[in-house]
């Protein structure tokens, strides 16, 4: 008499079905049009194979293409499989790494034989990869002992898959996924049924790269193969308009077009900001420092650079060093940076981060409870060494600088204070124009504190942001699991930009780690010393990458109070230029960030050059214009000019130029 097992089903009911059944047949059960739908199951909460056997009792929940999410996952995943079959078969000798599902599509990692690839060879593999998806192959897994598949690999020369069975644990379990009889890999899975669930409509390759194994560069070049790919072929157009729409928007391509900053290789990862790009840092920097003095903070300045004892002390030495540009003191002969040994070597290194020196601040004097909340500010200025092939215009450098807080405050605030920071993020981003969703980064793995203290940590963040309103589906409220820094959980601002691409910008993170590594205390109402609770807290993030988040969602056509020249007066004859002069003076006596372009050029060169310069405003002037004592305004992204009196036009620009904050 077989052993039947009881699977219950989402709505409730449970069906009995015999040991070794699979989730694919009850979908089966069920009836043919969800067996022909279904393409994953959650098996106990856990994503598997529609062939994985049940263990026992368990609660189903079957997956399939209306699951988007998921859906996407599972077939970028399948794509980056079929890309690594496709390539080793048109290319025999290349090794295989890995290769993982991103945000938009897939890339895989391969050590090629005799040459790295170019994207010269991406429509042959795109071809291979479409027959791959055509044949329908069975995608099956396969349980492995870890040492026979490591001799497998071995036997078959794929030296980096080795590697890195070679460094799971001893003992340990591994999976493969055949794809038809022919070819294999090492996955955790799940996968899709077969390849012919894929759309061979629906993906792309999209460039080649170089990359690191294991992203160091003391390790062999590779070249790596990104993708894009989607569930049909109307999702991957509509993406590929969207990268159309992005390339136009390119902040590196728009910031030289505007003659706002340039890169180069003498300061690699670092940006030198011209006299225009300056005046937006310098707007954004004037409305941050408004909006900070009205909620109280006291802003501050901070070194530079500090010993390495104190990054030590903070953890950051054992947990960031990697990240951090350190500096000898006049040690010759050093060939290693090691544990700060006292005595011996006087190693400083570049702030990475602010909170260590805020705290050293808070700790001058005696600080009592009434003293609390005390929010500390700075536009701190940081150096991280990121990885030179992730460097990325404004968007990853390695000196930026951050409109940084932080709030020591006793248990009982937490609350009210991150309600309270909430409420400052919601009016600044809105006051930019965007919408967000806001998540929650719980602890990692790799973290300092007891499993006590995340706990209160997290749940006071879910608390202050209920209490903000914020934890809603308007909002995006989500939790993501391992995604919080090592000393503490925090809240995530994800900014949505007018093409609809998303951006982590702000976050608020709720610590006492740092405050008790680093002494910081308060006398409280009893007369015994306290520990205050940190919370770090960010709304641009940077400066850089938030400038570069501007430039692309206003393609470059920034608001009037953000543009670095607001107007520009162009006479089209030269017998007007005193009056253009003059309609400058007035221009710039009013507060408007004013140009004259007295060039002898027709006025059609003029408005093409200012435009391409994203100028808001070009105040045209002629004779008529000069007697009349009048403008012709053309707005960059209209069609229609406007004639009207100068005193109008600068009553109209001087509200546009006002600050969203400042604004009646």
């Amino acid at each position: 008499m077989s052993v039947m097992l009881k699977i219950s089903l989402p709505d409730g009911s449970v069906r009995e079905m015999p040991k070794g059944s699979t989730p694919a047949d009850v979908a089966a059960a069920i009836g043919p049009g969800l067996a022909k739908a279904a393409i994953a199951a959650r098996v106990d909460g856990e994503l598997v194979d529609l062939s994985r056997p049940f263990t026992g009792d368990a609660a189903l929940a079957l997956v399939t293409s209306r699951d988007e999410a998921e859906a996407l996952d599972l077939a970028r995943h399948d794509f980056a499989h079929v890309l690594a079959e496709a390539v080793q078969s048109l290319f025999p000798g290349t090794q295989i790494t890995f290769g993982p599902s991103t945000d938009d599509g897939f890339y895989y990692d391969f050590a090629p034989k005799g040459r790295q690839f170019t994207d010269d060879d991406l429509p042959a593999i795109e071809a291979e990869m479409r027959r791959i998806i055509s044949a329908d192959k069975p995608l099956r897994r396969e349980a492995i002992e870890r040492d026979e598949l490591i001799a497998q690999w071995r036997a078959a020369g794929e030296s980096f898959k080795a590697e890195w069975a070679a460094e799971l644990p001893q003992g340990e379990e591994l999976s493969v996924y055949h794809s038809g009889n022919d070819w294999y890999d090492m996955c955790r899975g799940p996968h899709l049924p077969s390849t012919g669930k894929l759309d061979p409509a629906a993906f792309k390759l999209t460039r080649v790269s170089g990359a690191y194994w294991r992203g160091d560069q003391n390790n062999a070049m590779l070249s790596r193969i990104y993708g894009t790919g989607w569930l049909n072929k109307k999702q991957l157009e509509a993406h590929l308009v969207r990268l159309e729409e992005a390339g136009k928007r390119d902040h590196r391509k728009l910031g030289q077009e505007m003659d706002l900053f340039h890169l180069q290789a003498e300061a690699h990862g670092s940006v030198f900001w011209h006299p225009n790009g300056f005046k937006v840092w310098r707007e954004l920097e004037a409305y941050m420092r408004r909006a900070i003095d009205a909620a109280d903070y006291k802003e501050v300045k901070t070194p530079q650079i500090m010993d390495a004892r104190q990054w030590e002390q903070s953890g950051h030495w054992g947990k960031y060093r990697e990240n951090m540009f350190v500096i000898p003191d006049e040690v010759p002969n050093v060939d290693d940076v090691g544990p700060v040994i006292s005595g011996e070597a006087d190693w400083m290194a570049l702030k990475p981060m602010n909170c260590p020196a805020h705290v050293l601040i808070f700790r001058q004097g005696i600080k009592s409870y009434r003293d609390l909340p005390l929010r500390i500010y700075e536009n701190g200025c940081c150096h991280r060494n990121e990885p030179h092939g992730a460097l990325h215009g404004l968007m990853r450098v390695r000196q930026f600088t951050q409109d940084d807080a932080h709030i020591f405050c006793r248990e009982d605030q937490i609350v009210e204070e991150v309600r309270s920071f909430c409420a400052l993020a919601d009016r600044v981003y809105k006051d930019f124009g965007f919408t967000y969703a806001i998540k929650l980064a719980l602890r990692p793995e790799n973290r300092f504190g007891s499993e006590e203290m995340w706990d209160q940590a997290e749940t006071e963040l879910r608390h202050a942001v209920a209490a903000a309103g914020l934890n809603t589906a308007e909002y995006g409220w989500a939790e993501l699991p391992g995604e919080g820094a090592f000393y503490a959980p925090k809240l995530e601002w994800h900014l949505t930009d007018a093409i609809g691409r998303t951006w982590q910008v702000g976050t608020i993170q709720s610590d006492r780690v740092l405050p008790e590594r680093l002494d910081a205390s308060y006398v409280g109402e009893d007369g015994g010393k306290h520990r205050p609770v940190m919370l770090h807290r960010a709304i641009f993030g940077s400066y850089e990458r938030f400038i570069g988040i501007l430039i692309e969602h206003f393609a470059g056509k920034l608001p009037v109070w953000l543009a670095p020249v607001q107007a520009v007066v162009a006479p089209i004859v030269s017998e007007v230029d005193g009056y253009a002069r003059e309609v400058a003076s007035q221009l710039k006596a009013a507060g408007i960030r004013v140009e004259s372009d007295l060039r002898n050029e027709k006025i059609n060169y003029k408005v093409r050059e200012h435009s391409l310069a994203k100028v808001p405003h070009l105040l045209v002037v002629g004779k008529r214009e000069a007697e009349e004592g009048t403008v012709a305004i053309r707005t960059l992204g209209e069609e229609r000019q406007r004639f009207m009196p100068l005193a109008e036009a600068i009553t109209m620009l001087q509200g546009e130029a006002t600050p969203p904050d400042l604004r009646a």
